[in-house]
């Protein structure tokens, strides 16, 4: 095992430094903060082993949005306030590596969806590496770079997180309802009318619920694949919004009666899961052109972000 280019265990040399020396951040699924300390001073114990700089405290307390939770006790924290302090803690130990083991698993979707826009700007501008644990595809797809999708203790793919989440062979080993691609995508505009954002993707355009981010903001959008319909014509007279050309570029198909179809949408690859039936009624096969067509309410809240 190797922190920030030093080898720290190897058991074939007889390397194994001490844990307290390996400088590798850990943030488990529960805060497990110190209940007697406030959370300045929960902060200040992690900052006691690097002995940070009181301008990299108070950096990594606005990275975290924490600082009018530094008076308090965890008791009178949520879930999502403690684990963001959690995260203050282990990065101002200065680590060379932050490992976060399913940080988000004992969370409601609430307090999910209010923590996930910290780990991406931690991810973004916290400047450490990220190992970031999860079972959770849109976590995932929210906040991964690159993947290793381990199945029963075996690695059965790696590489960028989009690339990986949609390749229409990996169907059997994410559960089945999280099967879906990743689209990044520019936010062009919002609609206070209709609560609608418009984004542009390589195929055209997006309509969603509205996100939080800016116009010209780079955003990645989960698109799962039960909500994905396929047209061989471009449809006319439909309540979805979102109508992408496509072109079949594989089909898979499982022992049940449904198909998993990759299809190529300009530059991106989305997966559309329907029945073989449907397969064999629109003469599907790698080559054929359709449409791609997605309600925009099929895109949660919580599968777009930047």
């Amino acid at each position: 095992m190797v922190s920030g280019g030093e080898t720290v265990l190897n058991t074939a040399t007889g390397v194994n430094a001490p844990v307290h020396r390996r400088r590798i951040g850990y943030v488990f699924q529960e805060a497990r903060l110190f209940p007697h300390l406030t959370v300045r001073r929960n902060l200040l114990y992690g900052k006691w082993f690097a002995r940070a700089s009181g301008a990299e405290f108070d950096r990594i307390v606005d990275l975290l949005g924490i600082g009018a939770l530094l008076d308090r006790r965890p008791g009178a924290l949520s879930g999502g306030e403690k684990q963001r302090v959690a995260l203050g803690r282990a990065l101002l130990a200065d680590p060379r590596l932050l490992v976060m083991d399913e940080p988000l698993a004992s969370l409601d979707e609430k307090r999910k969806a209010e923590i996930i826009p910290y780990l991406e700007r931690l991810r973004d501008e916290g400047g450490k590496p990220i190992l970031y644990v999860s079972h959770s595809a849109s976590e995932v797809a929210r906040l991964a770079t690159n993947l290793v999708l381990i199945d029963a203790g075996r690695v059965v793919a790696s590489g960028p997180a989009t690339k990986v989440l949609a390749d229409p062979a990996l169907a059997r080993v994410l559960p089945i309802r999280e099967a879906g691609a990743v689209l990044t995508a520019t936010v062009r505009a919002h609609d206070d009318n209709d609560r609608l954002t418009e984004l542009s993707v390589s195929a055209g355009r997006l309509f969603l619920p509205r996100i939080g981010a800016a116009v010209g903001a780079k955003v990645r959008v989960r698109i799962e694949a039960h909500d994905v319909m396929i047209s061989r014509t471009p449809p006319q007279d439909v309540s979805a919004l979102n109508i992408l050309p496509a072109t079949v570029t594989s089909i898979r198909q499982g022992e049940g009666p449904g198909a998993i179809v990759a299809l190529q949408a300009g530059e991106d690859q989305v997966l559309a899961r329907i029945t073989r039936r449907s397969v064999r009624v629109l003469g599907l096969a790698p080559g054929a052109t359709c449409f791609a067509v997605l309600k925009s309410t099929s895109v949660a809240a919580g599968d777009a972000g930047g």
